[in-house]
């Protein structure tokens, strides 16, 4: 946590010492510190000093009062106050979640008593410390410091606990290293650990701490139990390692040394259904588990990402200021995070995200071999080419590392030319099928793409083929290269709109409660997939969850269908496969027919599995079963 936005509530019943504690801390750390029993209305003083207790609603201004003064939430501060219960500690935050330090001040009954039975001119009577004992509901998310000791014990206590790290990184591959410096660049005091494996990985942590200068006040370490005991109640560990067992695996290292109120973000590709299995696992034993989809590569991770947190919503209030201050900007300097939903939702999301993902490289992919292929154009054209959609609305991140891909030359040849036609996948975009299929969403899109890597995958296969299979026609393809942009552009919109609707879809099946509009934004900046259009489809979305049906996309797609299915045409004639572009067509044309063909096959389906029909006819939506084999209506 930033020392300079840092808010420490000493929190308790009376006579822990808050107080005395407050004025000791401030002195020390040159902070301001303010006592909440000067907030309070004289009405409530004169019914404590009367014994009577105070209620929920006596304290639900004053609780408001304290969190609307600007002297407190403008600085760090330090406040005194006994926020017995939850819900009074939620007012008391709120807006600054993640600048707060809640440190609980405990005592048992019988030293609180004599202490107050000695305590002059003050207006709580001992008898409402019975009443403060029944109200009080211990926080989770505090450090805890037992009043029973003296007040320099409990005054170091606290220091050394303020100098512990505000975050912990367990991994240090590629997006681990990147996220470490970015988090320690924001002023966020940062331990990181990786493993020790013997000739292996030794030293990692410590060595990578020595290369960067943004480094220099963290910790490394390759200890878990000393790695855990560095970080700051509640702690707040952040995953950056393969998803799968190696997940399950620390986390079971980890919970030995952690307690109620500890934070576990999973910043790697995890299955959705993995991340639900643990988040209900470890919300068992009081932690809290974020799923955490991360996007933009290592750059990304360095400079910026998208961050998609979904699981607890209390460990994001925990968490929340520092992955939104690691994050990419929008236009408007938000930051492209946000809390998406309950469970698993910020690792579907993100699957989701990498299945769009799949699909817009796949149609620069076949973009590229039409312009090359087809039109037999060279490097350079092409790049020219694409250079010019850049100041459409086809610009995106990925359009530019294309067109960088297009000019980069090795030994004066395009080292595009060189690279391996066989492109790999890490399961993302298995998964996005697969999710698909079972929530019944037609993502026939994103499912070409995949494919297309598949066969890819096959290119001994496809070398023998294609000695057997020849084009016939060597002619350039003619056609205009603003036809292939709008032809372009209006699959990516038939993308977009499919990853949406499984998101909506997958939002009501398994009650996330997604905000598409919010998600979009966070997709602006710092992912993969951030481009022109999306800056569109936030505001599209906050109208209405079916993206084809918008009117401007309705405009748009009737004004370039005629492009779109001139650019299959040609492509095909040439024998170019062009798989995401030509379904993208083929779902535009199922999506918008009143009639389709479906009647067919619900009666083949009656006729040899008796599965029964519905009626166009019939209002009430009644099933029916006919004989259909004429034999047997002789």
């Amino acid at each position: 946590m930033n020392d300079q936005n840092l808010i420490i509530f000493l929190i308790g019943v009376s006579a822990v010492g808050k107080t005395t504690i407050g004025e000791s801390l401030s002195e020390t750390l040159k902070l301001p510190f303010f006592d909440a029993d000067d907030y309070h209305p004289r009405s409530n003083k004169q019914k404590m000093a009367s014994g009577i207790p105070l209620t929920d609603d006596d304290r639900q201004g004053w609780l408001l009062r304290i969190n609307a003064e600007e002297e407190i939430k403008k600085n760090a501060c330090i406040i005194a106050c006994s926020a017995l219960k939850k819900s009074y500690r939620k007012i008391l935050q709120r807006g600054v979640e993640s600048q707060v330090k809640w440190i609980f001040m405990e005592g048992d009954f019988k030293l609180l008593k004599k202490r107050l039975t000695d305590r002059k001119d003050h207006f709580m009577p001992i008898s409402l410390l019975y009443s403060q004992f029944e109200t009080l509901e211990k926080p989770e998310d505090a450090f805890r410091v037992s009043v029973d000791q003296s007040p320099q014990q409990i005054h170091d206590l606290i220091i050394s606990e303020l100098h512990k790290s505000d975050i912990g990184l367990v991994g240090l591959g590629v997006m681990g290293k990147s996220l470490s410096r970015n988090i320690a660049s924001k002023g966020f005091k940062l331990s990181f650990f990786n493993r020790h494996v013997p000739e292996k990985e030794e030293n990692v942590a410590v060595n990578f701490q020595k290369e960067f200068q943004e480094l220099a006040n963290a910790k490394a370490f390759d200890e878990l139990e000393t790695f855990v005991k560095s970080l700051q109640r509640p702690r707040k560990i952040f995953l950056m390692i393969n998803a799968g067992k190696a997940i399950d695996a620390v986390i079971e290292q980890l919970l030995p040394f952690l307690e109620p109120g500890d934070v576990i973000m999973d910043g790697g590709n995890s299955h959705f259904l993995d991340t639900e299995r643990r988040f209900k696992n470890l919300n068992e034993q009081g932690i809290h588990l974020l799923g955490v989809g991360v996007s933009g590569g290592e750059e990304g991770a360095l400079k910026g990402p998208a961050i998609m947190p979904g699981g607890s919503v209390e460990g994001y209030a925990v968490v929340g200021k520092i992955l939104e201050s690691i994050a990419a900007k929008d236009l408007t300097g938000k930051a492209c995070c946000a809390y998406v939903g309950k469970g698993g939702s910020g690792h579907f999301v993100k699957m989701v995200h990498n299945g769009i993902e799949y699909s817009e490289m796949q149609l620069l992919a076949e973009v590229y071999q039409i312009l090359k292929q087809g039109l037999n154009l060279q490097h350079d054209v092409i790049t020219d080419i694409l250079k010019s959609w850049q100041k459409t609305e086809a610009d995106s991140y990925l359009l530019g590392i294309t067109i960088d891909i297009l000019q980069r030359k090795e030994n004066n040849k395009y080292l595009l030319d060189e690279v391996l036609d066989k492109a790999g996948n890490k399961g993302t975009g298995n998964w996005t099928t697969v999710a698909a299929s079972q929530l019944g969403v037609p993502v026939s899109v994103l499912t070409s793409a995949l494919y297309a890597r598949y066969i890819s995958a096959f290119r001994e296969l496809r070398a023998e083929a294609s000695k057997v299979y020849i084009s016939k026609d060597n002619s350039p393809v003619e056609i205009d290269p603003e036809t292939i942009r709008a032809g372009y552009q209006l699959a990516r919109l038939v993308n977009h709109h499919q990853g949406i609707h499984l998101l909506n879809e997958a939002s009501k099946a398994y009650d996330w409660d997604l905000n598409l509009s919010e998600i979009a934004r966070i997709w602006t900046n710092g992912c993969i997939i951030r481009s022109k259009l999306m800056e569109k489809l936030k505001t599209y979305l906050k109208r209405n969850d079916q993206l084809l049906l918008q009117d401007e996309v309705i405009k748009l797609a009737n004004n370039s269908k005629d492009n779109l299915k001139e650019l299959v045409q040609k492509a095909i004639q040439k024998d170019v496969p062009v798989s995401c572009l030509s379904e993208s067509l083929n779902y535009l044309n199922a999506y918008s027919q009143k009639e389709s063909g479906a009647n067919l096959i619900q009666a083949q389906r009656d006729y040899f599995g008796a599965h029964l029909y519905q009626r166009k006819n019939d209002p009430f939506g009644n099933w029916y079963h006919t004989d259909w084999d004429p034999n047997n209506n002789l």
